[in-house]
């Protein structure tokens, strides 16, 4: 099973409106990703803030469930980790995205280094864009059917 994935930045209010979308990053501010799951998240979380997975993980327990089976989830990022990630500059990009792309969730996964770099790059302009607005960042997932 894939998941299709936006990861969108929006005031706290728009989280329902967020997770009604069908495309959120079509609406707010973000990029479309594929197969990005809590772990992949949470696995960015620890490797940024030095946390413990597990802890990191407990962190992301949906805040929005859609009624319908079929629908969205949206797990909203910690402020933490949006600063951290708005912190990363040019120069870091690279060396972030290459030990994400070795972790474990990412290998598995088989996603390239140069792909995981060019998602570290995206995060930190979306990062830089919330903490600079004063906004949340959400990741919309959504099931696909295969």
């Amino acid at each position: 099973m894939s998941i299709l994935v936006n990861i969108v930045i929006a005031d706290e209010d728009d989280l329902e409106a967020v997770g009604e979308s069908q495309h959120p990053a079509g609406e707010w501010s973000g990029i479309q990703a594929r197969d990005i799951d809590t772990n992949k998240i949470a696995t960015l979380h620890c490797l940024l803030t030095g946390e413990g997975f597990h802890d990191a993980l407990s962190r992301y327990e949906p805040v929005y469930v859609a009624a319908d089976e079929d629908g969205a989830t949206v797990l909203r990022i910690p402020d933490e980790l949006v600063e951290k990630l708005a912190e990363l500059d040019e120069d870091s990009f690279e060396s972030v995205g290459e030990e994400l792309a070795a972790t474990e969730e990412f290998e598995l996964s088989g996603w390239p280094a140069a792909e995981v770099v060019m998602l570290v790059e995206e995060l930190a302009a979306l990062g830089r864009e919330a903490d600079g607005n004063g906004e949340a960042m959400f990741v919309w997932m959504h099931k696909l059917l295969t």
